[in-house]
């Protein structure tokens, strides 16, 4: 995130789920539990790779049903910051395959956690996208998808 324009650019969401912080990390670094909430409604995740350690990197491909076909968009980062039941962050970038990078910017996802007397208070700070962008929205889908994921799994 060198830029200062796309660093002013952010998004954060709040939300209290109805399940301990011990699941909620779960559902954010543990990969078969990540594919069943993360992306827009209807994204399917067949690859979810994660080595999670400070410097560790992050590999995930989305798949899309389309008009046109099945489009898949990959993403990779690298983790900055793991405290259990606290707090992940990471950066995403937009990559082919292979995690080249394809166009833009890496950004940067926080994920804070807290107890709130049994129940998990989840703040998701996303540095460099606009609070208007597609990215945005689909944070939104995703984390209706969340509760829905630790419902089942509670």
């Amino acid at each position: 995130m060198n830029d200062p324009a796309a660093a002013e650019h952010q998004v954060v969401i709040e939300r209290t789920l109805d399940a301990p912080t011990s699941l909620v990390w779960a559902m954010w670094t543990e990969p078969d539990l990540f594919a069943t909430w993360y992306g827009p409604k209807g994204a399917l995740l067949p690859v979810v790779e994660f080595d999670l350690r400070v410097g560790g990197i992050r590999r995930v491909c989305m798949e899309m049903q389309t008009p046109n076909g099945t489009m898949r968009m990959w993403f990779q980062g690298e983790h900055l910051d793991l405290s259990p039941d606290d707090l992940l962050v990471y950066t995403e970038q937009v990559t082919d395959e292979a995690g080249t990078a394809a166009h833009g910017e890496a950004t940067e996802i926080r994920v804070e956690l807290a107890d709130a007397d049994g129940r998990t208070r989840m703040v998701m700070t996303h540095r460099g996208i606009p609070e208007d962008s597609p990215g945005a929205a689909g944070w939104l889908m995703a984390f209706d998808k969340l509760e829905a994921a630790v419902a089942a799994a509670s």
